[in-house]
Parts: structure tokens; C-alpha cells; sequence
């Protein structure tokens, strides 16, 4: 089963409480937030590795004692827990962790209006029609941000980033929660699972959350991680 959780990043807003959380993390993790430039990417960063944590604990394991390895395709994996996969994504005042026995992807972003080019550039025209049959502006806007976060988060799972072309494939949303990706990459089968916010969130409707992966297990809902007591 691929589970996902959410965390909220302005939980790190407190500069005391953001020096002391970045104490509980990983080294590795540490570094990877220290490299960041501004605050606020330093925040989610933080964010995702505390989301990380919360998932690790289905496995009595916690991050900070994580040792990692970096795979051929860039993706970094637990030295000594090969088999338990994971991937983070941050966007916005969010991050998540998706976490399994099976490679994912996933990838969380923040509706922005005008982003139409974009699509026209790296959409397929199958996918562009979808989003241009959208019956108003906001509801076009919303596909643009549901076949990016799919297609990332399929880039993602096969780890060929945006070395891939994105018309190369296609993630057309079919009815039913869980889709396939139309793709002629590998001769793999990848699923597609969408999730909204939970609705105790007052950006609920403002975010788009996605995960791919060969497994069609997925969780029915996001999990909402909070900071640990003290």
C-alpha cells in the first residue's frame, strides 16, 4: 500500500522552531536544506523531511537515522532499506512524502493562472483538448495543473526527469481514481492516482497532488503530519 503524507510548512514559521527541527533531521537532509538559498525553499525542504519521518514510523524507523544512497537516475534511496521507497514533493505552503514497497513518483504544485503556453509547449494534443474542453477559466486552469503534477510525477517514477520530452507520453484522465499512463518508454505498466486536500485546509481547492507508480495500491486519502511534542 503507498501511502502519502502531508505536512504544512508554515509549522517552521517560528525561526526557534525551525532551528530546532532542523536538528531532527538526517544529515543528508540537513545538507540538502542548507543548500537552499531562500527561507521559504528551506522551510518546505524541512517540511518534506518531517513528512518523511511521519511515514517512517509504519516501519519503526526514523529519518534522522537514515543513511542514503543516490541510485544511476539521481534518485536517492535508504542505504540499508532498498526496499522501502519513497518520494517527496513540495509546492507552496505544502509538502508530502509517498512512501511503499514499490518505486513512485509524486509531485504537489499550487494552481497559477496563465499558464497556457506552457501547456501548448510541453502538453499533448490529446491532453490539450482535454483542457480545452474545461467549461470555465478556473476549471482550465485546474487541468493545466492535474496533467502536470501526473505527468512530473511519472518522470519521477521512471526517473527520467525532464531528460524525457513531456509529449512523449500521455495521462489523460479516464474516469475511475486509479489511471494508466499512456507511454511507450519502457514496456512497464504505471498507475496514476490523484488526491485532493484535506478539507480542513483552507487552500483545499488551490493545490493539485498526484502519484504514479507500478503498483495500483494507493491509499484512499493524504495523511496530515504534525510536528512530534516538544
Amino acid at each position: 500500500m503507498i501511502k502519502t503524507y502531508i505536512m504544512d510548512c508554515r509549522l517552521f514559521e517560528n525561526q526557534a522552531v525551525f532551528s530546532q527541527a532542523l536538528e531532527l533531521i538526517s544529515p543528508y537532509r540537513r545538507q540538502k536544506a542548507a543548500l537552499l538559498r531562500h527561507e521559504n525553499d528551506k522551510k518546505r525542504s524541512l517540511a518534506a523531511s518531517f513528512a518523511l519521518n511521519a511515514a517512517l514510523k509504519a516501519y519503526d524507523l526514523e529519518e534522522r537515522m537514515m543513511e542514503y544512497d543516490i541510485g544511476k537516475q539521481g534518485k536517492p534511496f535508504f542505504r540499508d532499506y532498498p526496499d522501502i521507497c519513497f518520494s517527496l514533493s513540495h509546492s507552496g505552503d505544502y509538502a508530502i512524502c509517498s512512501i511503499g514497497d514499490q518505486d513512485i513518483g509524486n509531485d504537489i504544485e499550487r494552481i497559477r493562472e496563465g499558464k497556457e503556453q506552457v501547456a501548448e509547449r510541453f502538453f499533448t494534443g490529446e491532453e490539450l483538448s482535454w483542457i480545452a474542453d474545461a467549461g470555465t477559466v478556473r476549471e482550465r486552469d485546474e487541468r493545466i495543473f492535474r496533467v502536470w503534477t501526473m505527468k512530473e510525477s511519472f518522470l519521477k517514477v521512471t526517473g527520467f526527469g525532464m531528460a524525457l520530452p513531456l509529449t512523449d507520453f500521455a495521462v489523460i484522465t479516464q474516469t475511475g481514481a486509479v489511471r494508466s499512463v499512456r507511454q511507450q518508454v519502457n514496456d512497464k505498466t504505471y498507475y496514476l492516482r490523484e488526491y485532493d486536500m484535506p478539507a480542513s485546509f483552507r487552500e483545499a481547492n488551490e493545490y493539485k497532488i498526484s502519484l504514479c507508480s507500478e503498483s495500483k495500491e494507493f491509499a484512499e486519502a493524504l495523511i496530515v503530519s504534525v510536528l512530534p511534542p516538544g
